[in-house]
C-alpha cells in the first residue's frame, strides 16, 4: 500500500484494514497521533486527510491511498511551528499533552476551511475532543489566537 504523509511517499507492508494510527506510530514512528480511545470518539488520534481531521484509529489504510495525510509532525518544525501550534505554545494549551494533538490538527482543518471562526464555531469544532485534565479553557484561548482574535489579558 502506497501512502503520502507529511508530503513523502510511502511503501507500506500492512493488510488494507489495518488502522491508519498504526501504520503511522508502528511502522512510520509518527507519534504526534496518539492512541486514546480506539472508537473514534476522543480525537488523541486525529489528522488531516485531504485537509479534513479524521479519526486515525477508525480508519483503515486501504481508504487512505492516494489521499494527503498530515500529522502534527507535518504542520511545523521544532524551529518553525505552524500557527496553531504556535497559538497552543503561547497559551500554554496543556497539562498532559494527550489530548493535544488531536485539539491542533481540529483547530488546523477548522481554520483551513473558515480562517475567522468565531467562538462558538471553534467550541463546536472542538466538542469532540476530550481532554481529561481540564485544559479547555486554555485550548479554546490557543484556538482563539490562531484564528487572530484578540485576547483580553489573563490575571
Amino acid at each position: 500500500m502506497r501512502l503520502t504523509v507529511n508530503g513523502r511517499i510511502f511503501d507500506v507492508d500492512a493488510a488494507p484494514d489495518t488502522a491508519l494510527l498504526y501504520v503511522l506510530r508502528n511502522d512510520l514512528e509518527l507519534n504526534g497521533p496518539k492512541y486514546g480511545c480506539g472508537l473514534g470518539e476522543c480525537g488523541a488520534c486525529a489528522v488531516l486527510i485531504d485537509g479534513v481531521a479524521a479519526r486515525s484509529c477508525v480508519i483503515p489504510i486501504d481508504g487512505c491511498a492516494g489521499r494527503d495525510i498530515v500529522t502534527l509532525e507535518g504542520l511545523g518544525t521544532r524551529e518553525r511551528p505552524d500557527p496553531v501550534q504556535q497559538a497552543f505554545i503561547a497559551e500554554q494549551a496543556a497539562q498532559c499533552g494527550y489530548c493535544l494533538n488531536g485539539m491542533i490538527i481540529t483547530t488546523k482543518a477548522l481554520l483551513m476551511r473558515n480562517p475567522r471562526p468565531t467562538e462558538n464555531e471553534i467550541l463546536e469544532a472542538l466538542r469532540y475532543n476530550l481532554c481529561r485534565c481540564g485544559a479547555h479553557i486554555e485550548i479554546v484561548r490557543a484556538a482563539m489566537r490562531a484564528a487572530g482574535h484578540e485576547l483580553e489579558a489573563r490575571d
